[in-house]
């Protein structure tokens, strides 16, 4: 999918972005990259990074890849430090990284709802806490976007993510309330069914069923997400803070889910 922006729309910008390495996150910051954003792409496989910076680097994109933990406020505030030390000042954040699985709310045990709290609510916070004190700090704009999961008729399988993707899009509009006479803009996307490799942990059937009631009867792809990010990290966006963006084809109006 080609660039629908103008080139060099974000030259001398820089963007972080979380689970940067594959998937949604890679394409936003290959997105990002064409566009003269210099990207920084954080994850926990660094063997992973190191293969998506190459790929990035190759295309002539500025990358620079960090190991972070955004379950750990620890990994958090040493990828900060470290880019602050480096000289490196963030423009946009990407709240990206996430994860989850599938199971019936009755099998999901208190560790496994919990750790995905932790990785979904938890860390977005946390990294929106720090990029917002480093532009504060700098009395300097920003944006952030949180990717979440189009979640808003519920998500049956998934009652541990539908939860804590729910308080993202909450804490999406608080931070734009506090957040405003910053100037830091904070929105959120919720692609729906998008195609990733993450799809394969899934049973297909049922994935097809829930693909077949999409409006759109389709799945999405991870360039369409990434094309929306540059939307609402752009100047044309200036004026739109505290809305989550529904990308899934009709899938919030029709209630299709994966199904457990």
């Amino acid at each position: 999918m080609s660039n629908v922006y103008k080139p060099g729309l974000f030259c001398g910008k820089t963007a972080l972005i979380t689970g940067g390495g594959s998937g949604i996150g890679f394409a936003i910051a290959q997105t990002l990259g064409l566009l003269g954003c210099r990207v920084v792409i954080a994850a926990r496989d660094t063997e992973r990074l190191s293969q998506a910076s190459a790929r990035l680097a190759a295309q002539g994109i500025d990358v620079i890849a960090h190991e972070v933990n955004i379950r750990d406020p620890q990994s958090i505030i040493s990828l900060f430090t470290t880019l602050q030390s480096s000289g490196i000042t963030l423009d946009l954040l990407v709240n990206n990284a996430g994860g989850q699985f599938a199971a019936p709310a009755r099998e999901i045990s208190p560790n496994g709802f919990k750790a995905v709290v932790e990785l979904n609510l938890n860390g977005t916070f946390l990294m929106s806490q720090g990029f917002a004190e480093q532009c504060i700090n700098r009395n300097q704009s920003g944006a952030i976007v949180n990717i979440v999961l189009c979640q808003e008729n519920g998500l049956p399988g998934m009652a541990h993510a539908a939860a804590a993707r729910a308080g993202v899009v909450n804490l999406t509009k608080t931070l734009a309330w506090e957040w405003a006479s910053h100037h830091i803009r904070v929105n959120a996307i919720a692609p729906g069914t998008i195609r990733t490799s993450g799809l394969e942990n899934y049973d297909q059937t049922q994935l097809q069923a829930g693909i077949d009631k999409i409006l759109i009867k389709r799945m999405g792809e991870p360039e369409e997400v990434a094309q929306s990010v540059a939307f609402l990290a752009s100047p044309a966006a200036a004026f739109i803070t505290g809305i989550c963006l529904a990308q899934d084809g009709g899938e919030h109006l029709t209630g299709a889910s994966v199904q457990c």
